[in-house]
């Protein structure tokens, strides 16, 4: 594709990036979309209207403001893809709301990265608790056994998402985030260490159909889930309340005849009334077992990963630095948290009949070495870990 097209694509982005329909429909009548830009102010009124939003909009001016783009995006490394571009990935394409073209960050270059067959959409709520931050765990690490390893997809936000691509990286999965800011931004914040994790990770990527300097805003949230839907065959639906960014994800999936799958959960538990309802509607198979999911995917993972005993995880942490009588306290405490999803220090001690000091001390052992989580709550969750 010449570079004109290229940035003529890009300014279509640019105009239309909220109603792309309008922009497919100039492509598919009008040809190219630099045949879009030479044409007269007057054909252009003529198709739009004269009194439409868009009037004004299609001219030189913002054609060579998208070159300009182009051109310092990829000095900091950054590329862009139209939808016309045989780059473009090609489920997407069969999407009608579609955008007119991607920003990407990465060391992979488009073809490769958007090559895989299987690419597998993990999504769900922020608030994510810690039965979803386990099976969000033991899925994707289930997925990084598998023979074909499946792409992971997300959109980099707080709770189950990055879950998922910190569990891709470290399963050795290929993960693309799909950002709702332009290029150059990472939102939240937090997750810059691992948003430049994946930019330089081989196979792993970061997307956005937003130009720079685009903030982070609700609405553009909810729009970028139809490209986290669309690029994905499957989606996997962890924790979700009734309304929310995963339900609209999984239910744009159903939409676009994607295969659903959701994490059932319990009917009082807010977080998981999405999942169970997707399921009750018959718009999500329900997940029943790790390596049931794995089978209705069609993944050959081989073997099932073999959860690890408090007892194992203590030993192989901390091997000679703890005594035997210190390993079978931290042993205890750790089965203990694991049998308790959530509880706080109050109750363990409660459970333990031990005094705060004791079990605060050999809590903070156990999270200093990552065996466990501790939130502000002082409410804690073991950190799932297997054996390969």
């Amino acid at each position: 594709m010449n570079d004109e097209e290229k940035y003529s694509l890009c300014a279509l982005n640019r105009i239309f990036g909220f109603e792309p329909k309008v922009a497919h429909a100039l492509l598919s009548n009008l040809g190219n979309a630099s045949d879009i830009f030479r044409m007269k102010e007057t054909e252009i009124n003529a198709i739009l209207g004269p009194w439409s939003k868009y009037r004004g909009r299609i001219c030189g001016r913002t054609l060579d403001e998208a070159a300009e783009e182009i051109r310092k995006l990829e000095e900091k490394g950054v590329s862009f893809i139209g939808c016309t571009e045989k780059d473009y990935p090609e489920l997407l394409k069969d999407c009608d709301d579609a955008p007119v073209g991607l920003y990407i960050r990465s060391r992979t270059p488009a073809d490769k990265l958007f090559a895989p067959e299987r690419k597998i959409a993990v999504v769900g709520t922020r608030d994510i608790s810690p039965y979803g931050q386990e099976w969000c765990s033991r899925i994707v690490s289930q997925m990084g056994r598998a023979s074909e390893k499946p792409v992971i997809v997300s959109g980099l936000a707080l709770g189950t998402d990055i879950c998922a691509h910190s569990n891709a990286l470290e399963s050795g999965l290929p993960t693309i985030a799909v950002m709702a800011t332009g290029p150059e931004n990472v939102y939240p914040h937090r997750h810059m260490d691992i948003a430049e994790r994946m930019a330089s990770t081989e196979g792993c990527g970061l997307i956005t159909d937003y130009p720079p300097g685009t903030a982070p805003l609700a609405i553009h949230f909810l729009r970028r889930n139809r490209i986290i839907a669309g690029i994905s065959d499957t989606t996997i639906l962890i924790e979700s309340r009734i309304k929310g960014g995963g339900m609209m994800t999984s239910r744009l999936a159903f939409s676009y005849n994607r295969d659903v799958y959701a994490l059932p959960g319990r009917v009082d538990d807010v977080t998981s009334q999405g999942c169970n309802l997707l399921i009750k509607n018959k718009t999500a198979e329900s997940i029943d077992s790790v390596e049931g999911l794995m089978e209705s995917l069609r993944l050959d993972t081989g073997k099932p990963l073999r959860t690890l005993s408090a007892s194992e995880l203590v030993r192989e942490t901390f091997g000679s630095r703890a005594g035997e009588g210190l390993v079978s306290e931290l042993s205890s405490l750790l089965a203990s948290i694991r049998a308790h999803r959530g509880i706080t220090l109050d109750d363990l001690c409660a459970l333990t009949s031990s005094d705060y000091s004791r079990i605060s001390r050999l809590a903070g052992m156990l999270e200093s070495e990552g065996l466990i989580s501790i939130d502000l709550l002082q409410r804690c969750t073991v950190t799932t870990r297997f054996s390969r």
